[in-house]
């Protein structure tokens, strides 16, 4: 019965080696590489890449299609640096993600109203010659106007020349005078803007101020300006020498007027007193 039994154990174990030696031998199956998406920049353009576990520089390098030196460059990792899971990796850089922005609401537009351009306005300008005697270059009130100059006024734009002459005067008794009749030039209703005003003296004075002034005009103004001069040297001198008319002198005049009063009362005293006599001359006989 124990030689059956062997006998049955041998055969099926040879059976089995010549099974095994019949089925022919198969390969390894070849190894799978993790599938890489594709790449995504952030926004600010970087592609990154996080070390999963089994990774090396070899194998990041095949997956994304970057040289193991460009790795190296790209990360600042030496010849012997290793990569650990969960490391990030720089692999690339790409523009930035561009975002459409959302329109906002519309604005409605705001319809602002013409600018009114205003009409020039009017001033006068009013200017006065005086007879500067003490020479201070201010005007008192016993300085009288200066006849025989002239003054002219022109403005920046060249569309304003006038002139005219001065006036001699400059006193009024009236309670409010007009600029006229204290001795001024007036310019009246001249246009807004910017004028240079000069003014010209008589021959035989000498300018105590200056003689020319720039003055800006606005609507509504009325402006006065003042230029004195002063009696030079051989004025006062001519003015000195001129004797005064005898027959015109208001001193002789009136000591004529008292002489022939004088002479009239005389003559009449002589005439009674001589009536007098005459009278009573043939009584006293």
């Amino acid at each position: 019965m124990k030689k059956y039994l062997l006998f049955g154990l041998g055969l099926m174990a040879l059976l089995f080696s010549l099974s095994l030696r019949s089925s022919p031998a198969q390969a390894a199956p070849p190894a799978q590489l993790t599938l890489f998406p594709t790449p995504t920049p952030g926004a600010d353009g970087r592609i990154l890449y996080i070390v999963q576990a089994g990774d090396t520089l070899w194998r990041i390098s095949a997956i994304t299609g970057i040289t193991i030196d460009e790795l190296r460059a790209l990360n600042n990792l030496g010849a012997d640096d290793l990569v650990t899971p969960g490391q990030v990796l720089l692999i690339g850089m790409a523009g930035p993600v561009l975002v459409s922005p959302t329109p906002g609401p519309g604005t409605t537009p705001v319809i602002q109203p013409p600018t009114v351009t205003p009409l020039p306005g009017w001033g006068n300008l009013c200017i006065l010659l005086y007879n500067d005697i003490n020479g201070d270059a201010l005007r008192q009130e016993e300085e009288p106007s200066l006849a025989g100059g002239a003054v002219s006024v022109g403005d920046r734009l060249g569309t304003v020349s006038l002139t005219a002459d001065t006036l001699a005067g400059g006193f009024s008794d009236a309670w409010d005078p007009e600029p006229e009749e204290l001795g001024y030039v007036c310019f009246r209703e001249l246009p807004e803007g910017e004028y240079n005003i000069t003014a010209a003296i008589p021959d035989g004075y000498n300018p105590t101020t200056s003689l020319n002034r720039g003055v800006k005009l606005s609507a509504g103004d009325e402006t006065f300006l003042t230029f004195g001069a002063q009696a030079n040297s051989e004025t006062l001198a001519e003015v000195a020498i001129i004797p005064e008319t005898p027959g015109r002198s208001p001193v002789l005049g009136i000591l004529g007027g008292l002489l022939l009063l004088g002479g009239i009362a005389l003559g009449v005293y002589a005439f009674f007193l001589r009536r007098s006599v005459g009278f009573k001359g043939p009584e006293g006989r």
